[in-house]
């Protein structure tokens, strides 16, 4: 993938060891941070990609280091999990087994909560995100501080050039795309499954029936990205998560 140019005007550049997924990321988002935009204002950076790419992964990872050289609360994340439906909204609609899809998710509030970052400077925004031990949505995990200055929004859907998508894309400063070979995905995401109790015959039917297809729906998005981040060796955040 070919990187675009740069909206704080000229080419956009070349990370320095592109071999270092994470600390090319690292030093593309303190450039952004450090840019003119950001001296004014809120950067609001997106990660889009297929399910268990590591988006989450490398966005809590950004965070805690932007933190840890600039001080707390610099940076915040914002994560499309914690918009997921209910379990109990999801039986209702009939939906649980397809739950990451597209239709399983509050994008609408999402995409409100996303607006709020880039536009509210002077309150404390709470966000929501996912507890993969209780399988459920929760609220007010994370919080993003009037001198908040990045926000590391990601998701599965945020390239896919469709409402309300486009809408979070109008307000990112730059959106990259995460990616890992498929064969890793699959493993991660038995891994997430069967974390669940689910059975190794169920947690591969799941896999085959909606995420696969859900990766397979997003994956044309990759090429109205800014940066292709290969995330096959990301570090654990601080708080010791990693991929799963």
């Amino acid at each position: 993938m070919h990187e675009k140019a740069g909206q704080d005007g000229g080419a956009a550049t070349t990370p320095t060891d592109p071999a270092d997924p994470p600390a090319a990321a690292l030093e593309r988002a303190l450039r952004l941070l450090h840019g003119r935009a950001g001296r004014t204002g809120r950067i609001i950076l997106g990660l889009a990609g297929p399910p268990a790419a590591g988006k989450s992964t490398l966005a809590r990872y950004l965070v805690d280091e932007v933190n840890r050289r600039e001080g707390p609360d610099t940076a915040a994340h914002l994560p499309l999990d914690g918009f997921h439906l209910s379990n109990t909204q999801l039986d209702r609609l009939g939906l649980r087994t397809r739950k990451g899809a597209p239709e399983t998710f509050d994008a609408w509030g999402y995409a409100a909560l996303v607006t709020r970052a880039a536009t509210e400077r002077f309150r404390d925004i709470y966000v929501p995100d996912f507890d993969r031990d209780l399988d459920e949505p929760i609220a007010a995990r994370h919080i993003i501080r009037p001198h908040t200055r990045l926000v590391v929004t990601e998701g599965n859907y945020l390239a896919v050039p469709a409402a309300p998508w486009q809408t979070v894309r109008g307000l990112l400063r730059e959106l990259w795309w995460v990616e890992a070979h498929d064969t890793v995905r699959a493993e991660r995401l038995l891994r997430r499954h069967r974390s669940t109790g689910e059975t190794r015959e169920s947690a591969e039917q799941r896999i085959a029936v909606n995420d696969h297809p859900n990766g397979e729906y997003v994956r044309p998005g990759a090429a109205g990205c800014d940066w292709a981040v290969p995330s096959g060796h990301l570090p654990s955040a601080t708080d010791g998560r990693t991929v799963l």
